[in-house]
């Protein structure tokens, strides 16, 4: 029998839901939404997130070799880094006013695993051999997501001088990594259909940024907020240029790709709108948190559509399997 591929992109789906629900939560505390629902929605992020880590589990223990070749894949690798980023979102969010202690334990834990992880794979790209043009913006996400989003966590529970060391990491990975995915974007060929959605990703370093130094320095927009503010706007202008090639795109499970970054983007417009509080700022933070969960609620609504029909997972080859 054909063995259930459950790829490490999956992962990209409690991201993104956690995403919502920090938008949502963020708005809940502005009071501009009730509470229950960004509650709700990390409920949600965090069975997702268990489920898709069952099934990634059971896949990879039973197909021989099949987490080693995840690892060592130059396109798929960067996405195994989501299943231990997340539960710091999920913990930060939805432990800490709740139980204090727990989320501090549970995020230093997926903080250690997230920088384990970051610093194999960058390891990893330095010892093994690197193709550029099989490099694409996914490449943020074990040590720039991992570092802003452990930055962020951290400020949450109360670990300022841990928070700010996140900080540094994250920062420092996005001038260089940031820089080799531009070259690679600008100069090489296009990327393929199938990796097109990551383009979205993008936009969410400048935005992860801001959300971190917010957790930081109490929620005011001040000169470092601000600095990092100028070159997310670009590149979220950028994404209208981009549009004809996400629009000639057929769905798939990549889609969940422009929805962690597009939700950063909404969570850091939300804290401004909050801090600056321009005339009407309660229809413009609806209208963030409207278009913000219309685009992730769609992307869910399709990828359920494509469970019942059968089409999401993706089926592998009859694989070698472990002696039992």
């Amino acid at each position: 029998m054909a063995a259930v591929r459950v790829p490490p992109n999956f992962f990209g789906i409690p991201f993104g839901l956690a995403g919502l629900a920090g938008s949502w939560v963020v708005a809940a505390g502005d009071g501009n939404a009730p509470s229950w629902v960004g509650d709700a929605l990390l409920v949600l992020a965090a069975v997702v997130w268990l489920a898709v880590t069952v099934g990634y589990a059971a896949y990879t223990w039973s197909v021989r070799r099949a987490f080693v070749a995840d690892l060592l894949d130059p396109v798929l690798a960067p996405f195994v880094s989501l299943a231990v980023i997340t539960p710091m979102l999920l913990a930060a969010q939805g432990l800490t006013p709740r139980n204090l202690t727990a989320a501090r334990i549970v995020v230093d834990v997926f903080l250690v695993l997230t920088v384990l992880f970051g610093g194999w794979i960058t390891g990893q790209w330095i010892y093994g051999p690197l193709d550029l043009d099989r490099m694409h913006p996914g490449y943020f996400l074990p040590t720039v997501a991992g570092g802003l989003v452990a930055s962020a966590t951290t400020a949450v529970v109360g670990q300022r001088l841990l928070s700010v060391l996140m900080l540094g990491l994250g920062l420092v990975c996005w001038l260089v990594i940031g820089s080799l995915t531009l070259n690679r974007l600008f100069f090489r060929p296009p990327l393929p259909p199938a990796l097109i959605p990551t383009l979205a990703i993008e936009v969410a370093p400048a935005a992860l940024a801001g959300v971190a130094l917010f957790a930081l320095n109490g929620e005011r927009i001040d000169f470092f907020v601000s600095l990092v503010a100028g070159y997310g706007l670009l590149m979220v202008l950028a994404q209208v240029r981009l549009l004809p090639a996400y629009l000639g795109l057929s769905f798939a499970p990549t889609f969940w790709a422009f929805t962690f970054p597009f939700a950063a983007v909404a969570t850091t417009t939300l804290h401004w709108i909050a801090d600056s509080r321009p005339s009407g700022h309660r229809v413009y933070a609806y209208l963030v948190l409207a278009g913000i969960t219309a685009l992730i609620g769609g992307i869910a609504v399709r990828t359920v559509v494509a469970a019942a029909r059968g089409q999401l997972l993706p089926t592998a080859p009859e694989p070698a399997r472990r002696d039992r």
